[in-house]
């Protein structure tokens, strides 16, 4: 009997902003870093979406597109306390709360007194508080898993909520884009639409053993998730998923040879992290770039002791995928993630 709500607030640095500054409610603002700095947005409000702004772009790019944008440096210690009160307003429903950023968090209610048991009118008081006591607005989405509740958290953005009750799990999903699904990003999105499979109608057409043989384990999590299948437990967890360090650079680097001269510093910085960090040990190493064109790419290998000379060999063959100047180097590591998996009993409502 399992009951899932996925807050997630609207804009949120944007939205302390405008709560602090009432005065920008109806002017496009964005935080973000300086253009001379080749900084980039990382939230914006409503206003400035309509000019296409949106978080990741290049702040340069966001100032072409909306002269008049109003940007603002981050004031995270404000993101903070908001976020504190968001999450004792939280801690007043359930003590099973999963936070995955500063604003958003998965909360199961399953089972609980709060509202006649009713995770549709808990997700409506929580929101209204959100509102009343620290000043801003909240989606949320409510259904009976995390992935699902996630996906209805988006559907009525912003400040609104959507159900997804066990009964129309059947006919919601098969209309949904294969990059709705979690770990669908985009590269993989179109990797998936060359094989046809763009809505999740198209993957559960497939057979369970033609997609391990084609997609792999990937093909495995399509089944389950296509079906709106996810028995991931909301579960606090404190154990980084990956740990990485990364620059930009003011002038970008012409070719290999001036990114390679880069790794060292690049690999005593991660050094330094990894040392003040968790013990657990890494799955992946990875190396990222991002070309002067904005086009990026990562590459990665299974390493659990990565070296100066393992992310060499991955500098190597990322940059030969571009092979043009850079603007962005980064060295990582990423931990063992849990992943979505086949149930043994459908949960019911």
């Amino acid at each position: 009997m399992r009951k899932i709500i996925h807050i997630d607030c609207d804009c949120f640095y944007a939205a302390v902003e405008m709560r602090d500054r009432p005065e920008l409610r109806e002017l496009p603002i964005a935080i973000g870093g300086s253009p001379e700095q080749r900084g980039v947005i990382s939230t914006c409000n409503y206003p400035a979406r309509r000019f296409g702004i949106h978080s990741a772009m290049p702040t340069k790019w966001a100032l072409r597109q909306c002269p008049n944008l109003i940007l603002l440096p981050h004031s995270f210690e404000r993101y903070r306390d908001a976020s504190r009160r968001v999450q004792a307003i939280f801690a007043d429903y359930t003590e099973r709360i999963e936070p995955l950023s500063l604003d958003e968090a998965y909360l199961d209610v399953s089972d609980l007194p709060h509202c006649h048991g009713s995770a549709t009118l808990m997700a409506q008081e929580i929101r209204a508080r959100i509102e009343a006591e620290v000043g801003i607005t909240a989606s949320a989405g409510i259904a009976p898993n995390k992935l699902l509740a996630k996906i209805a958290s988006d559907w009525r953005k912003p400040n609104g909520q959507f159900v997804i009750t066990p009964d129309e799990v059947a006919a919601f999903m098969p209309a949904l884009p294969v990059g709705k699904l979690w770990g669908i990003g985009k590269v993989t999105a179109g990797k998936l639409a060359r094989l046809g499979l763009n809505t999740c109608g198209d993957v559960q057409a497939w057979s369970h053993a033609d997609l391990l043989r084609v997609l792999g384990r990937l093909g495995e999590s399509l089944y389950w998730q296509s079906r709106g299948i996810d028995e991931r437990p909301v579960a606090r967890s404190d154990k980084r998923k990956s740990l990485s360090v990364e620059h930009t650079y003011n002038q970008d680097l012409p070719d290999l040879a001036a990114c390679m001269a880069k790794l060292p510093s690049l690999y005593a910085d991660f050094s330094q992290r990894q040392s003040r960090s968790q013990r657990d040990t890494p799955h992946k190493a990875f190396v990222k770039i991002k070309f002067h064109d904005f086009t990026q790419t990562t590459m990665e290998c299974i390493c659990p002791t990565p070296d100066p000379a393992v992310f060499a060999t991955l500098l190597r063959q990322a940059w030969q995928r571009g092979a043009k100047p850079v603007r962005l180097l980064g060295v990582g590591v990423r931990f063992a993630e849990q992943r979505a998996a086949a149930p043994q009993n459908l949960s019911l409502w």
